[in-house]
């Protein structure tokens, strides 16, 4: 699948699980797609695998700098810090909640969807995630569901690093949807 000119935001923090930014980051720039890391801070960010410590991402933005008109897309790894940390981020919750509005994919995995849970995304949608946010989700208005990828209007949802090729295709096909629209 050919993305070239399409811009892709991925918003992360300290202690993201490490592939679930690499995989989304390297097949969307193999696909011709301009890939953006945002933080809330500058410098790096560091990648967990697991419990070990992976390796650290450059941030090329601070999310408090985003302006949704520039971006096709966001997406949002997963990793429990890291998700905990961003869905208290005020600007984080902004930035999803405009690309949402503005009908632009906005994807999340694994404990991701905590993000789209607090910037008030949920209600009403169907949203996998990973297994531990499903009260979360169901308490937020959310139908949760157990499948490699949910996808309900612009939210596409997935469990764990298992359902990356499925959630990286789907991620993929609503950018290219969206830009023949």
């Amino acid at each position: 699948m050919d993305l070239a000119g399409k811009k892709i935001v991925i918003v992360a923090t300290d202690y993201f699980e490490e592939v679930e930014l690499t995989d989304p980051l390297e097949r969307l720039t193999d696909m011709e797609a301009s890939v953006e890391v945002a933080a809330p801070h500058e410098g790096t960010i560091q990648a967990l695998r697991g419990v070990e410590q992976g390796r650290e991402i450059k941030v090329d933005k601070l999310i408090k700098e985003l302006n949704p008109l520039e971006y096709d897309a966001v997406i949002i790894p997963g990793g429990v810090v890291n998700s905990d940390h961003l869905r208290t981020d005020k600007d984080a919750q902004e930035f999803v909640q405009s690309m949402a509005d503005a009908g632009k994919p906005v994807a999340a995995i694994c404990h991701g969807p905590w993000l789209l849970v607090s910037s008030g995304l949920v209600e009403g949608k169907t949203i996998t995630s990973n297994l531990t946010l499903a009260d979360d989700i169901r308490n937020a208005g959310g139908n949760w569901v157990n499948r490699e990828v949910a996808v309900d209007g612009e939210l596409i949802t997935s469990r764990n690093p298992d359902d990356l090729p499925a959630f990286i295709q789907m991620i993929a096909e609503s950018i290219s949807k969206s830009s023949e629209e």
